[in-house]
């Protein structure tokens, strides 16, 4: 049996462990000795428990109510019992009963144990909402430490009770560890588990790029400079927009550092992503044309009211402005917020190019991207209806159709699919050549590239 020493040193030693107070520890030791005395004597018991941490003693006394006859022998002695022990007692007093350490039963020390297991755990799940439940964007580092179905489970160089997950949507595909690897991630948020409270951690994030210049840029850190908006498309690109505090301090150059030092540390962890760094305004056209970097933009208009901006760049802007596969302009939509519409300087001037494009515009009817399906000549019925299923119902809806795209269409077959290329096909030529169809003769507007 062990003795009590060999027990509060054993608790010693957990306290040292799980980093948690050794007076909550004697406490928790306490309500395990009190459950095995439950187990012992039931549930009505009354004990007085007293152990010292520093001499290594425990002494347990149960507490029996002096009566006439026994109802319950866990609260009750008779008389006659309590009188063996002292010829004094009479009904109504209480009798103290030592209770030796090494009396407790297999069963009683086992319930002191799950006490005390229960209680460590519920400390942990405690600590651990204490520490992380207010860091959400903080950078946690850890080691990988298993990698189950896609999903990677790490162990925090601190709190390494913490349960951490970076699950599959939360990683850049660009990047593979492998067990045992070292590894940052930004806390996204606290999950709340049958098990205790779960890190969910992220890569993928923009959270994550925020928490790295946080690292690397110490006037972030102090409150100088904030980072007030990002956008990411995960291992391809990211915009953040910076603000300064103090006029004194370029943002841009302070994220930016010497020789792009900083930058470049943030460039170097994130596997080669590209980022762009702008100035925040709180002018949606300002901030609008901020964002498109690094295409030149000529002129903005905003509309408050659709929260769309309007953007003319010149022609050999255009494809920057846009970027590659429209990465530039949807990053900046979300950067700013606002749906940000992209025209070349030729059809701004070809619409007047006196103010903004929202006015005046041509009635929705004269459009000829608004132009419904089934007026159109040539396109089968069949086709037609294949279409209008998947919510297209009109020219605008498919001008800039691949073929792949009308493949991936429920019921396409390849033949229609060959049919809607070569009436697209034979559209763009006619009106290459100034022979539109009647159906296009209605306009020469162009439509807005975006």
């Amino acid at each position: 049996m062990t003795s009590p020493a060999e027990v509060l040193k054993a608790l010693r030693e957990l306290a040292e462990l799980k980093q948690l107070d050794r007076a909550e520890m004697v406490d928790l030791l306490r309500d395990g000795i009190h459950a095995a005395l439950v187990k012992r004597y039931g549930p009505e018991v009354r004990s007085e428990i007293e152990i010292d941490d520093l001499k290594g003693t425990i002494r347990t006394v149960v507490l029996k109510s002096v009566v006439e006859e026994v109802e319950d022998a866990g609260t009750q002695v008779s008389l006659e019992e309590a009188q063996w022990e002292d010829p004094a007692f009479s009904v109504g007093d209480v009798l103290e009963e030592e209770v030796p350490f090494e009396a407790f039963g297999r069963l009683a020390v086992q319930a002191a144990k799950q006490r005390i297991i229960q209680g460590v755990r519920e400390g942990e799940r405690t600590r651990i909402r204490d520490e992380f439940g207010h860091r959400v964007g903080d950078l946690i580092s850890g080691e990988v430490q298993q990698i189950e179905r896609g999903r990677l489970v790490i162990m925090l160089n601190r709190f390494r009770e913490a349960e951490a997950l970076i699950p599959y949507r939360e990683q850049n595909p660009r990047e593979h560890f492998h067990q045992g690897d070292a590894i940052r991630a930004v806390l996204k948020r606290l999950e709340e588990t049958p098990k205790g409270p779960r890190l969910i951690l992220s890569r993928a994030d923009p959270l994550f790029v925020q928490a790295l210049f946080k690292l690397e840029v110490p006037e972030i850190q102090q409150g100088i400079i904030d980072v007030r908006a990002a956008a990411r498309e995960v291992g391809s690109r990211t915009k953040i927009a910076v603000s300064s505090r103090d006029d004194a301090v370029d943002p841009v150059g302070a994220c930016v550092g010497m020789k792009g030092s900083r930058v470049q540390a943030v460039v170097n962890e994130l596997g080669g992503e590209r980022i762009d760094i702008v100035p925040w305004s709180p002018d949606p056209e300002r901030f609008a044309k901020l964002a498109l970097a690094p295409a030149r933009v000529s002129r903005v208009f905003s509309d408050p009211e659709s929260k769309t901006v309007q953007a003319i760049v010149d022609e050999d802007q255009l494809s920057l402005a846009i970027g590659r596969n429209g990465q530039n302009v949807r990053l900046a939509s979300e950067l700013t917020g606002w749906k940000i519409d992209l025209y070349s300087s030729r059809e701004w001037l070809e619409r007047g190019g006196e103010g903004p494009l929202f006015a005046p515009l041509p009635p929705e009817d004269e459009l000829v991207a608004d132009v419904e399906l089934n007026e159109l000549k040539g396109l089968p019925a069949e086709l037609v209806a294949a279409l209008a299923a998947t919510g297209m119902q009109t020219l605008r809806d498919i001008l800039d159709l691949e073929r792949d795209d009308v493949l991936k269409i429920e019921g396409m077959t390849p033949e229609q699919a060959d049919a809607l290329m070569a009436f697209l096909s034979e559209l763009t030529e006619e009106n290459a050549e100034g022979d539109a169809t009647p159906e296009l003769e209605s306009t020469g507007e162009a439509t807005p590239t975006a």
